[in-house]
């Protein structure tokens, strides 16, 4: 087997630039693959946490008829006494919070500007919260008994021209049907990184968005995160009661992880066809190599080398070519992947709010085991491609090939 090494690398090097082109070209395929299978993971992981801890959380409770894209504040669609629900359901031990929460339609107005937004009325203490209270950029979070506090996203601030001090007037549809209005001073301005969902909320203490919007003493739902969200089966069986519904992350989020199950799908079938292009590459070099090679091959033929010792010898130099192309694109892959890791892929806002909330910035996300498919499945498409090459080596009769090269 060390001869068939020596030969092939010896056949490589007589043709340097195009064995390195060949090479090249391989590992350029395999550092775009690299970084787009980051890529894709990395948008995975970070459209699922951001949604879960932004938007579903891990399980919620909700009222039996309670419909989430109503908004209704309507009494008969509430949990009543929720503080107490939530109370005895964070005293689980796999549960890391549990917070109540009220949510109704509204519109924000400042002069002779407005903008729909949904309203949200929040335990401030609560760390379900600590998303919006570490993403403050101006001002200060709101406080339980605030009742003229308001907390907005920075993109509605910005588009409303709104800084922290300043008034604006809210409507909201209330829990008889009517609409009430009222003045509220920004006390703060956050934002998660995420413009799409930013700009379409706002935040008030839960005590005045029940008082404001008729709600009293009811909330939307009861929001709960788990110290591992793969329990969430385990506790929503353990925490089941007529009269209301108990929805887990996978159930609130059946499109994002439809999604994430075919995404490994979508990426080898990708791999497929950009590895099938640049092993074209390693096949047209190795054809190039037998025509020109034909004495050569008839002359091995003549001295007694069979056509499978051929076929070897060809898979060999094809293997080389594979071997130095994918280590160098894996490199170069992995660096692409790491520098971006950390500074993101700015898209800004891609309009995705509803099922799947995506961030501004993408972080790319390479991990061993995909790397590792990758490497291990652009070697096999370039060997497997290189048969046909080896195969009519191997067929060459060698009066044939020793005539036909004079």
């Amino acid at each position: 087997m060390t001869n068939y090494f020596k030969m092939a690398y010896r056949n490589l090097g007589r043709h340097r630039r195009r064995s390195f082109l060949s090479a090249l070209a391989l590992a350029i395929g395999t550092a775009l693959l690299m970084f787009i299978v980051a890529f894709f993971e990395g948008e995975m992981r970070s459209s699922m946490e951001t949604t879960l801890r932004l938007d579903s959380g891990h399980i919620q409770i909700r009222d039996a008829d309670y419909d989430p894209d109503k908004l209704s504040v309507a009494w008969e669609y509430l949990i009543e006494n929720p503080d107490q629900a939530a109370a005895q359901i964070e005293a689980l031990d796999q549960v890391q919070t549990a917070t109540p929460r009220l949510i109704a339609s509204g519109i924000v107005s400042i002069r002779d500007e407005s903008a729909g937004v949904q309203i949200m009325g929040i335990v401030p203490e609560s760390e379900a919260n600590d998303p919006y209270r570490n993403g403050l950029v101006a001002g200060s979070f709101l406080a339980a008994d605030d009742r003229e506090g308001i907390l907005i996203g920075y993109p509605l601030a910005e588009s409303l021209a709104l800084n922290v001090g300043d008034q604006l007037t809210l409507l909201v549809n209330t829990s008889d049907g009517d609409v009430d209005e009222q003045q509220f001073t920004v006390r703060g301005i956050f934002t998660t990184g995420t413009t799409a969902y930013d700009k379409g909320i706002v935040f008030l203490p839960l005590a005045k968005a029940q008082s404001f919007s008729g709600a009293e003493n009811r909330a939307s739902m009861i929001f709960i995160l788990l110290k591992d969200r793969e329990m969430a089966d385990e506790v929503a069986a353990a925490i089941q009661g007529s009269g209301y519904q108990v929805k887990t992350w996978s159930e609130l989020n059946e499109l994002l992880v439809l999604i994430n199950d075919f995404s490994n799908a979508y990426i080898f079938i990708l791999n497929l066809i950009v590895l099938g292009v640049t092993a074209t590459v390693i096949v047209n070099t190795l054809l190039m190599s037998v025509f020109e090679r034909t004495r050569e091959i008839g002359i091995l033929t003549a001295i007694g080398m069979k056509g499978r010792q051929i076929i070897t010898l060809f898979l060999v130099e094809a293997s080389l070519l594979a071997l130095g192309g994918i280590a160098f694109g894996s490199l170069l892959g992995w660096a692409l992947s790491a520098y971006f890791g950390s500074v993101g892929v700015y898209f800004g806002d891609l309009g995705i709010s509803q099922g799947m909330l995506l961030e501004d910035r993408i972080y790319p996300y390479l991990t061993l085991s995909a790397a590792l498919n990758l490497m291990i499945t652009a070697f096999i498409i370039t060997v497997l491609a290189s048969i046909y090459p080896a195969r009519l080596a191997s067929r060459m009769e060698p009066v044939e090939a020793l005539h036909g090269a004079n």
